[in-house]
């Protein structure tokens, strides 16, 4: 058998790297491995302007690869793969992956969440149609059309922002009547005069030929439908934490999330969970920095000593 990591990361976001950048500072022998490509959710945000240290904001796409370049200039490996199944062996663990078998003394799950879907008729058969989650990715293909931004948080009234730029008009859906997102988004939304809102309204049903045409929509105080023309359909209506892989490997909380301490450790000794994907979580970039550097420095700790508890 092939001597074993001392520690693998899963998933490529800020919470992986920032995790793997103290493991390999710490001379540990530390994978990280990631499915698609460095910087995880980051890579779909145009401009980032709450992470420290760029006063001038930074897109995902340029703050992933310096994550990566970063780690692994200090000794971190990376492979691109994605992780099938993990068992127990004794006091380590074993990962199946597409590339093969890994075994490894410490874990650490930082794999962040997925769109969370509606499930409503024509969301799937859309997909690449005109339903999208990534304004930075698909804005472009809906110039001077109208399109609708289905959400009220941070990511739903940046990315409805975004297309300000390329749709000829946004409609923000919301269920509420009173947004979830900063202060300081609600006041460029509504001064921005191709943004509107259609409050207390929920999405029923995505209809078109060969691509999006329009949206059935319901009041939810009242029950009546109506019907907007719509070239696309962008949706923001939360996460679904990434655990699926897991099976009974560490307990979840009723959302899904892996249960951690303040440590990041779970209840089973050697695994840790950093960002998106543990309970609790506020899911911001500058926060899973700081949970990936608090497992590493407890997953370095059970390395050398042993020890899992305080």
């Amino acid at each position: 058998m092939p001597q074993p990591y001392d520690i693998i990361i899963i998933g490529g976001g800020a919470a992986g790297f920032t995790a793997g950048l103290y493991a390999a500072r710490d001379r540990c022998r530390a994978l990280l491995l990631e499915r698609f490509s460095a910087g995880g959710q980051v890579l779909n945000c145009e401009h980032i302007e709450n992470y420290p240290g760029f006063p001038d904001g930074v897109a995902g796409y340029t703050l992933g690869p310096l994550l990566q370049q970063q780690a692994t200039s200090l000794g971190l490996e990376l492979q691109l793969t994605e992780v099938c199944a993990i068992q127990r062996d004794g006091e380590a663990f074993v990962l199946q992956t597409d590339g093969g078998t890994l075994h490894t003394k410490a874990l650490i799950v930082a794999t962040g969440s997925s769109f969370s879907t509606l499930g409503i008729p024509g969301e799937e058969e859309f997909v690449g149609k005109g339903v999208s989650h990534c304004a930075a990715c698909d804005g472009a293909f809906f110039m001077d059309q109208p399109v609708a931004v289905v959400g009220g948080g941070d990511a739903a009234i940046d990315e409805g922002l975004h297309l300000t730029q390329y749709a000829s008009h946004v409609t923000v859906i919301h269920r509420r009547t009173a947004l979830r997102a900063c202060r300081l988004l609600q006041e460029r939304a509504r001064a921005n005069d191709k943004l509107s809102f259609c409050w207390n309204s929920v999405v029923r049903e995505i209809e078109g030929d060969t691509g999006v045409e329009r949206i059935r929509l319901e009041d939810v105080t009242q029950g009546t439908p109506s019907t907007l023309d719509v070239a696309g359909v962008f949706l923001y209506i939360g996460l679904t934490a990434n655990t699926l892989f897991l099976g009974d490997l560490v307990p979840l909380n009723a959302n899904g999330q892996i249960v951690t301490d303040l440590w990041m450790r779970t209840a089973t000794p050697g695994v840790l969970a950093a960002g998106d994907v543990r309970s609790d979580s506020s899911r911001q970039l500058v926060s899973a920095a700081g949970d990936g550097a608090t497992a590493a420095l407890a997953a370095i700790r059970y390395v050398r000593t042993g020890e899992w508890q305080r």
